[in-house]
């Protein structure tokens, strides 16, 4: 399926919150992505994305719909040659091949535009589709961390997977 990774527009509210706010994608995020997803929380969001210069938090759209996002986020201090990439992908979309081209693109992009040399992900150990999306976009695993989060009542591993420039 074809897609696209443009800014967010305020004009995307409507479909940020039909498409994030599901369980399915809450139960693999950190606990700042709410469920359930309200309009608050979107327009921060998107509030947030747009105001990042250079661009660093992209909508994933298909037919012009927001149906996703992926973003990189700088770190400060030491680690400061590195940044964090999170994402999700609304459900009817799982499977096709979309979030590993997504995430393909993101590391070319923020190579190119942000003063990094590394990016790394951090999924839940849960969360194999996750997994495979990375692998598949040529990260490497390179930490475990056991039940290190504690997410809905319960301990979960950790994983650490990154690429480099």
């Amino acid at each position: 399926m074809d897609f696209i990774l443009r800014k967010w527009t305020t004009r995307d509210l409507e479909s940020l919150v039909k498409h994030a706010n599901n369980l399915k994608i809450a139960r693999n995020m950190s606990n700042a992505f709410p469920y359930p997803y309200t309009v608050k929380f979107g327009h921060r969001y998107i509030t947030k994305a747009i105001t990042i210069k250079p661009t660093q938090i992209f909508a994933i759209a298909i037919d012009n719909e927001a149906v996703g996002s992926i973003g990189v986020y700088p770190q400060t201090d030491i680690h400061c040659r590195n940044a964090e990439m999170g994402y999700w992908l609304a459900e009817p979309y799982w499977g096709q091949g979309i979030t590993t081209e997504a995430i393909r693109q993101m590391v070319v992009y923020s190579f190119n535009a942000l003063n990094i040399d590394r990016i790394f992900a951090r999924p839940f150990g849960s969360n194999i589709a996750s997994q495979r999306v990375l692998e598949k976009a040529g990260f490497i695993l390179e930490a475990k961390f056991e039940k290190t989060i504690f997410k809905n009542g319960e301990y979960l591993d950790e994983l650490f997977y990154a690429i480099r420039k």
